[in-house]
């Protein structure tokens, strides 16, 4: 007589009575910790309220000689993002995305695994084709003086292209945008947010929106109205 097999039980998992929350943002003046900044705005979050603020000046290296900073985040890049428990959370993306988990309203990532789906799928578009050979031009061309000593630049000729390729895909996306103030939606999202910051940063450094994009200006004036604009006006 064979023997019948006993199921196993089945595994529960408890979720911790309490979550770990945000203490300390570890910022500068670059594109990605005003991103970050941009974003706790949107949400409604209060520095000095919910969240603490230490500020490096990433002209002179100062992230990467902190050995107090580079203890958190060993790359020295800015924002760090400190957690009461100690933890560390770097790159711009990762740390909206832990603050949208933890402040869910307004949403920003979108609602349904689509929807989510839908606005990470433009943001990693914008972030490919536009962010890295836009910032990489720059470090190249009008910022090589500052990121030369610290770490690998292409070639000046290198940066140049990069740049144009950079203008050309941003006419890209104008034609995306069309009539509509955002990219994924039809609401406000973390995409249109990516895009709003960066068109900022171009602007700080001397770059002018392509000719002919008259949809992205159309679609930076709107957005110049949002309360997180006011994070380019502020002084370091």
């Amino acid at each position: 007589m064979r023997a019948t097999a006993r199921a196993r039980p089945r595994r529960t998992f408890r979720k911790s009575n309490r979550e770990s929350t945000m203490t300390t943002l570890h910022s500068s003046l670059g594109p990605n910790p005003r991103l970050v900044r941009m974003f706790m705005v949107e949400k409604g979050l209060e520095e000095g309220r919910d969240f603490t603020r230490v500020h490096y000046d990433i002209i002179t290296g100062q992230n990467r000689q902190d050995s107090g900073y580079m203890a958190k985040n060993p790359q020295g890049t800015t924002p760090t993002l400190e957690l009461d428990d100690g933890t560390c959370l770097t790159e711009s993306w990762p740390i909206c995305e832990y603050i949208e988990e933890m402040h869910p309203a307004p949403n920003l990532f979108g609602e349904s695994p689509v929807e989510r789906a839908t606005v990470r799928k433009w943001a990693r578009l914008f972030d490919q084709e536009v962010v890295v050979p836009m910032t990489m031009g720059f470090r190249a061309g009008a910022g090589r003086p500052m990121f030369e000593p610290r770490m690998s630049v292409v070639s000046s000729q290198a940066g140049a292209e990069l740049s144009a390729m950079a203008d050309e895909k941003w006419r890209l996306f104008d034609s995306y945008l069309g009539v509509s103030d955002h990219i994924a939606l039809g609401r406000f999202t973390f995409a249109d947010l990516l895009i709003f910051a960066f068109a900022n940063f171009g602007f700080t450094v001397g770059w002018k929106l392509p000719e002919g994009t008259d949809n992205l200006a159309r679609f930076v004036a709107t957005h110049n109205q949002r309360p997180c604009a006011a994070i380019w006006q502020q002084a370091e």
